[in-house]
Order: C-alpha cells, then sequence, then structure tokens
C-alpha cells in the first residue's frame, strides 16, 4: 500500500510529504514530552494530521500535473499553510475596530503584531476554518471544532512584557469559547506580574511612582459654549468622540491634553471641566464589583498582580481580588468562601500559589475603555503578541474615497 502510495509521487511531493510528516512529529513529541498532555490526545491528533497529509496527496494526484486544476490546487493550498504558519507562529495581520486606544491607535487602523516577542503561543485549537478567528465569514457560526484540544504551550520569546507595552490578549472575561477563540482585544499594559498599581484621580502610579501618560491619553470634558462651535477646532484636534448634550451649548467630549488647552483658548467656550469620578464614589461594576470598597474608573485600587509562584494570603479582602484568577484561570472550580473562610476541594485554605503571571491592561481612551478596571487581570496564557506598526490606516468616517487613507499613519511605529 505505501509503495503504491509513493508511486504516485514525484520526487518534490515526497520532499515536501516527509517535511510535513516530520513538523506533525514534532509537534506530537513536543505535546507529549514538554506539555505532559494526555499521550491518547496526541497519538489521535498526530493520526488525524497524518491522514489529512496522505489524504491531500490522494486528493491532488487525481488530477494530472501540469494543468490548471493540478496548478490552482497546488498554489491554493501552498499558500494556505503557509500563511497558517506564518500568521500562528511569526506574524499576524489585524485591525483595531474600536476607539478604546485613541487616539493612540484610530478606528480604521490596520496593524502587524509579532507572535516571537513575546513567544508564540501554539494552537490550543488546532481545528478551525483557515483565516477565520472564531467566527466563520459571510455564513456566521464557529469557524473551529473544540476537539481535539491542546494544552496551552508557549515557545520561547525574544523580550518579556514591559510596562507600557501594546498587547493584543484573548478577552479573559468571555467565557464559553476555548482561550485561543476568545475575542481579540488590545490595550497598554500598565501593571506587569509583581506590580502594586493604583489609579489615583486619573493618574496611574506602579510601585508608588507616577507613571509617564501615554501623549495621546484622552479624557472625558464637559465643555460648555455660548451655543456654537467651530468644526474647524474639531478638526484640527481630532476631536471624534462625544457630542451636544443640550440645546444650551454643553459638550460631553473626549479630549487629548492639546485639545482641551485649545479649546480653552477660543472665545466661544466658556469652559472645560474634566469629568473626574472623586475618590470613594464606589461603582458596582468596577472590578472586583464591591461598590462599598470605593473604586471607580479615576480612582482605583491599590491592587497587586500576582506573578508565577506568589504566594498570596487569601482574606476576606483578597479572595475577591483573586477569586476569578484562581477559580477560572487556574482551574480550581471548588473555590470558595463559607462563613469568611476559603475552601479549595472541600479543604480550608488560607494562602494561594500562582501558576502563572498576570497583567494589567488599560486603555489610552480612559473613559471610553472596557479594560483591567472593569474585569480585572489578563493571564499569561491569554497573551497572544505584541503591536508593531500600523502599515494601513482608513478613515471610517470619510466618504471621498481620496481622502480616506490616512496617509500620515501608514507604517508608523507603535509606541
Amino acid at each position: 500500500m505505501y509503495n503504491k502510495f509513493f508511486a504516485m509521487l514525484n520526487k518534490r511531493e515526497q520532499y515536501s510529504f516527509w517535511l510535513m510528516s516530520g513538523i506533525n512529529l514534532f509537534f506530537f513529541i513536543i505535546m507529549s514530552f514538554v506539555t505532559g498532555s494526555s499521550f491518547v490526545t496526541n497519538i489521535l491528533f498526530f493520526i488525524l494530521i497524518q491522514a489529512a497529509i496522505i489524504g491531500y496527496y490522494i486528493f491532488v494526484n487525481r488530477f494530472k500535473r501540469k494543468t490548471k486544476s493540478r496548478e490552482w490546487i497546488d498554489a491554493i493550498a501552498f499558500a494556505v499553510v503557509a500563511a497558517t504558519l506564518i500568521r500562528t507562529f511569526f506574524i499576524e495581520a489585524y485591525t483595531i475596530p474600536t476607539s478604546s486606544m485613541e487616539k493612540s491607535l484610530l478606528v480604521g487602523d490596520f496593524l502587524f503584531v509579532s507572535k516571537v516577542n513575546y513567544g508564540a503561543r501554539a494552537p490550543i485549537t488546532p481545528v478551525s476554518f483557515p483565516f477565520a478567528h472564531n467566527t466563520m465569514p459571510l455564513v456566521g457560526g464557529n469557524s473551529y471544532i473544540e476537539w481535539p484540544n491542546m494544552p496551552y504551550m508557549r515557545l520561547p520569546g525574544f523580550q518579556k512584557i514591559k510596562n507600557n507595552d501594546v498587547v493584543v490578549f484573548n478577552y479573559p472575561a468571555e467565557d464559553g469559547r476555548p482561550l485561543d477563540k476568545k475575542e481579540n482585544y488590545i490595550k497598554r499594559c500598565l501593571g506587569i506580574a509583581g506590580d502594586s498599581l493604583a489609579v489615583i484621580n486619573q493618574q496611574v502610579f506602579i510601585n508608588g511612582v507616577a507613571v509617564e501618560n501615554p501623549p495621546k491619553m484622552q479624557f472625558k470634558y464637559y465643555v460648555q459654549t455660548d451655543g456654537s462651535f467651530d468644526e474647524k477646532v474639531a478638526k484640527r484636534n481630532d476631536i471624534t468622540e462625544g457630542g451636544r448634550v443640550s440645546d444650551q451649548g454643553d459638550f460631553e467630549l473626549l479630549l487629548t491634553k492639546n485639545a482641551k488647552e485649545d479649546l480653552l483658548q477660543q472665545s466661544w467656550v466658556k469652559k472645560v471641566e474634566n469629568t473626574l469620578q472623586a475618590k470613594g464614589a464606589g461603582a458596582a461594576y468596577i472590578f472586583p464589583f464591591k461598590e462599598n470598597w470605593g473604586w471607580n474608573v479615576d480612582n482605583f485600587g491599590a491592587i497587586y498582580i500576582p506573578k508565577e509562584g506568589d504566594v498570596i494570603k487569601l482574606d476576606t479582602v483578597t479572595y475577591f481580588i483573586y477569586e476569578r484568577a484562581i477559580k477560572v484561570y487556574e482551574n480550581n472550580p471548588t473555590l470558595e468562601m463559607k462563613d469568611n473562610k476559603v475552601y479549595l476541594e472541600g479543604n480550608e485554605i488560607t494562602s494561594y500559589t500562582f501558576k502563572q503571571n498576570y497583567y494589567f491592561m488599560m486603555g489610552d481612551n480612559r473613559h471610553n475603555s472596557a479594560d483591567s478596571r472593569f474585569w480585572g487581570f489578563v493571564p499569561e496564557d491569554h497573551i497572544v503578541g505584541k503591536a508593531l506598526f500600523t502599515w494601513m490606516s482608513l478613515d471610517p468616517n470619510e466618504t471621498n474615497i481620496f481622502k480616506k487613507i490616512r496617509w500620515n499613519r501608514i507604517f508608523r511605529g507603535i509606541n
């Protein structure tokens, strides 16, 4: 049978067959001896992939060589495999769909994200439609099959995540999807594992030291005018969010520091007032969802960000900060608190040793960003990659096709 199979392959196809089979065997060995995952799962996955490789060559050899059909099949197969390997292990293109990072990143920016900087994450849900993240294009529905699934594994990277890196990650608060098929988010990493973070009157402090703010960070301001509004000023300062809130000329606008100062110079502007939420004005939707703690988007914490190996004492305060991380991200579903005591698998515990690093992410558009202030820590296994540069930018509000491209943002680095 094998002789008959190899007889139908020319030398180039035999080389490529053994190359693909070697890659399959390599990943089987890695999964079996490095990650310690189930041998049964690994061998079944190996057999399925090998069967797919053999099936492909049997299928394509039904077509005569040097025909148009055969050329197209070979070209498409090569392109799909090559592109899949590149976007999985090296670099992938993303687009910015929301304004949470304005004005550092704009809606309509297309950017490249490096998988190698922090170490490429091996596919956890490997059987999926090519180039689709979690939803089938056009028809909808899941673009993946949950079985077989593989354990988390990350290849060595060139660097660790640093404070202020712009990072793409899977949205940790999304339940119901496999880890690597959760929605992709992009934020700025304000706090890394081992940091203590606090927000005091909108200023972020790391380990008690005020951090350098992004130059184009935005906040929401209440702007009172004489009833008029000069659109030229708005265009000059790229004011794109917010609007009029009363017929008397009151506006709520999201502004950078420079935009706020420019508005203050305008004769038709009476007042520009920060919508700062006062310390102690707690909000029930702020992590860890304890309104009586008095935390809000402008005054938050202090909170410690756990790192791998940390032993954290669990009490009536820290339990609520680390509950989801321990229960969901570290797979301890039996964790619970009863009568102010913490139990794991029915046994009382007073501390917990963390198994991975965590991060605290925030958007530069501080009053219009769903980030760690709302849903907590980002586990290391949710990290996708580091944002490198924008390669294209299209203004979604511009109808003139010649003005739609933001030329000043093409091949622009991200900082």
